[in-house]
């Protein structure tokens, strides 16, 4: 029987069950500490070593106050991601969490927030990063990179090089395999914790009380103008979700993950920015180039702790770029699996285990943005991206908490339902500060990806020809099963197989969700 529109829009791709395996050609091989550390390192570096200098000149001293604020709404949506992570252990993080709550139209929604997020976020902190290089070159060699090779074409250059061969260098480790770029990510991460270390014990010799006597020049609106653009800092997090499908034990470890190593990104980002702004006056900041180099310089009137800063940040935010691109690619994977991404994105290279082809396409587009566009609006763009993400999660949570009450999960929210509550208040109370320009160039984005879902991705959905053929059958309630498992459930008496084909995505369609049990 042919499904409605609105049944199309809205089915629900089965929650996988019995230990969550998902039939990915992804090798599980990544442990909890490494699955830790890309949440780590996917988010320590873009946040502290050069995001003050854009927001602190909005925010002032109080900019502490944004990182907090930006910590407590990424803590919320965290404990979010933690229980669907332990209840629904895929790749593809809240694009996947919410095709098995909300839908597929919501999840190409979500889709299109995520590749923003990843995709902008990449080319972030790939330009960070150049400026890095350059001091750091700048300090051993006595000179520094032309101004044409350093800067996109709207700050007066030609292309930022260093962030594009950054790009290329992540682009073959990925290729390389998982292990290897886990092994690396791990190893760059505890260089990055014992530089940003050295930076407060060196740091706090310069610290001056007078620094925090202006401590909110624009208010309450500069500090969550600047928690808006601190907040696309916290994309790691979201990364530790995208790796359901190569994780050991993820219903175990992906929530551990998640709440351990937000637990230590905004730890240490509250003691490096509170060092810093006592260590410089906030006035100094604004367009100041590997700031955290150019603060310990001044303190100390050499250059060697800047180079000290200057190398281990070169090394840190290598594992960001490495991280975010590894998530990026892991997402067009869901995607192309479930037929709303070309096929070319889930081929899985036989020697490797990784999708090759997939990573030198993401690498490219990313490349590209890197290299020609500034990076405040690139950090900005993120940020909305993240925070629509989150506040999606935060949804799918209490809908499928609902939906399947039953659903193993090795961890569940606390102050269920005010957790969720307060991280969707969150996430759209900074929204609404972000500027206007990000929020329509966001809102244009996402129709353009809607759009493709309606021409393209619909017909191809995966989910749907499942339903059509009847492998995938209705048991409830926007609640599908795939058929061997539901037949399994009726004859043990544990639940109806009310429907069929296609029927009642949007819960029109059966009476199972009573019967159930």
């Amino acid at each position: 029987m042919a499904s409605t529109l609105r049944q199309q829009l809205f089915r629900v791709k089965p929650v996988p069950r019995d230990g969550g395996e998902s039939g990915s050609q992804l090798k599980r091989s990544i442990g909890l500490f490494p699955l830790m550390m890309i949440g780590v390192g996917g988010t320590i570096g873009t946040g502290i070593f050069f995001i003050l200098s854009e927001a602190v000149p909005i925010a002032g001293p109080a900019v502490i106050w944004s990182f907090i604020i930006a910590g407590l709404v990424a803590g919320l949506s965290v404990l979010c991601y933690a229980e669907l992570a332990s209840s629904v252990p895929v790749s593809g993080s809240s694009y996947s969490y919410a095709y098995s709550t909300l839908g597929e139209l919501p999840a190409m929604g979500v889709a299109a927030c995520l590749l923003l997020e990843y995709g902008v976020s990449t080319a972030a902190v790939a330009v960070g990063w150049s400026q890095y290089v350059n001091q750091l070159i700048t300090n051993l060699f006595g000179f520094e990179l032309p101004h044409a090779l350093l800067y996109a074409p709207e700050e007066g250059g030609i292309i930022n090089l260093p962030a594009v061969i950054l790009i290329g260098l992540c682009c073959l480790l990925l290729i390389r395999g998982t292990s290897h770029s886990v092994t690396a990510n791990t190893v760059m991460v505890l260089i990055k914790i014992a530089v940003l270390l050295f930076f407060v014990a060196v740091g706090i010799t310069g610290w001056n009380m007078d620094h925090f006597a202006n401590f909110a020049p624009f208010g309450f609106t500069g500090i969550m103008t600047g928690a808006g653009i601190i907040f696309f800092s916290f994309v790691g997090l979201d990364a530790v979700a995208t790796a359901g499908d190569e994780a050991k034990n993820p219903r175990r470890n992906l929530p551990i993950a998640l709440i351990g190593a937000l637990i230590v990104v905004t730890g240490v980002y509250v003691l490096v920015a509170l060092t810093a702004l006592g260590a410089q006056a906030s006035g100094e900041f604004e367009g100041q180039s590997a700031g955290l180099s150019a603060i310990l310089e001044n303190i100390v009137g050499a250059t060697w702790p800047g180079t000290v800063v200057a190398a281990g940040a070169v090394i840190s935010i290598f594992s960001v770029t490495l991280v975010v691109l590894y998530g990026q690619t892991r997402i067009l994977f869901a995607m192309s699996r479930d037929g709303m991404a070309p096929k070319i994105f889930q081929k899985v290279n036989p020697r490797t285990m990784t999708p090759v082809a997939n990573t030198i396409i993401v690498s490219v587009i990313v490349a590209i943005l890197a290299g020609v566009l500034p990076i405040n609006f690139l950090a900005e763009m993120t940020s909305i991206g993240t925070l629509a993400a989150f506040l999606v999660v935060s949804v799918a949570v209490m809908v499928l908490r609902r939906r399947e009450p039953d659903l193993e999960r090795k961890f569940r929210v606390p102050l269920y339902p005010v957790i969720p509550i307060l991280s969707i208040i969150g996430c759209l109370w900074i929204i609404k500060d972000l500027r206007p320009i990000t929020i329509i160039v966001f809102a244009i984005w996402t129709a353009l990806v809607l759009v493709w879902y309606s021409f393209t991705g619909r017909k191809n959905s995966v989910l749907g020809k499942q339903i059509e053929t009847g492998m995938i059958v209705l048991t409830g309630p926007g609640k599908y099963r795939l058929a061997s498992d539901a037949a399994d459930h009726a004859e043990t008496g544990t639940v109806d197989v009310v429907g069929g084909s296609g029927s009642g995505a949007d819960g029109s369609g059966g009476s199972g969700e009573g019967s159930s049990r």
